[in-house]
């Protein structure tokens, strides 16, 4: 029987602990976060060391991510969205790393493992935001962010119905982003998984046939590249417009 294209996402236990009843198993999940952090850390210093006027290859490219996110920042939210560089940074490189180790062509997961198509890690990084943002808003703005609720203009006797639906439109926020980044994730990968178990079995008849869907991994793993960056990029750019709501009350 041929194996069902979402094994590929299946969580497998590669160190059992338990504490106090507890799973707290380490698993290929958490190694590939784990990996993705050190390789962020390791891209930034050798990054940071040595500078140069003329930039090498990955001074370039950190200059590069740095100009990218503080531009966002400034677009959405102004100067002063510039202190929150480097939550906004952390959460864009790891999410691009978790997405780009997902389509390496061998992993921990029998071909290949995707962080970000775990809806408990997407969800995780948007209840990360979620917080952040929320206690921003408190700590700038004191109960006079309460009025974020309240659209400017409404009349009063709207009120009772509008406010309890920007009170969950808010609070659906960590669902919508983090359904955003795993559904994608998830939709990628398992059209890669299709396309390869189509060459599989027709070049078992005739090479030619094969050439086909061949062909068409290599387009979708190109499409899969674009969407691991703009992916990255959505989750940033959405952080910074509910940055914005906080420090702006926009």
């Amino acid at each position: 029987m041929a194996e069902s294209p979402l094994e590929q996402f299946a969580v497998k236990k590669i160190g059992p602990l338990h504490i106090g009843g507890l799973d707290v198993s380490f698993t290929n999940a958490s190694l590939l976060m784990v990996i993705a952090g050190a390789l962020i850390t390791l891209f930034m210093v050798a990054a940071m060391r040595p500078k140069a006027i003329i930039p090498g290859r990955f001074q370039g490219a950190a200059e590069m991510f740095y100009e990218f996110i503080d531009n966002m920042l400034v677009e959405n939210i102004g100067s002063e969205g510039r202190r929150y560089f480097p939550f906004v940074f952390s959460i864009f490189m790891f999410v691009f790393f978790c997405n780009l180790l997902g389509l390496l062509p061998v992993g921990l997961a029998e071909g290949g493992f995707t962080v970000t198509s775990q809806i408990v890690v997407t969800f995780a990084l948007a209840l990360v935001v979620f917080i952040v943002v929320t206690i921003i808003g408190f700590m700038r703005h004191g109960l006079h962010f309460l009025r974020f609720f309240v659209p400017h203009g409404v009349p009063w006797p709207i009120l009772p119905v509008l406010v309890p639906i920007e009170v969950m439109s808010y609070c659906i926020r960590p669902v919508t982003l983090s359904v955003r980044l795993f559904a994608n994730m998830v939709a990628g990968h398992v059209m890669l998984a299709l396309f390869g178990g189509f060459v599989v079995a027709l070049s078992a008849f005739y090479i030619v046939p094969a050439v086909f869907p061949f062909a068409a991994i290599i387009a979708v793993l190109a499409l899969e590249l674009l969407i691991a960056a703009l992916q990255a990029y959505v989750f940033a750019m959405l952080t910074c417009i509910y940055l914005n709501d906080a420090v702006n009350m926009h």
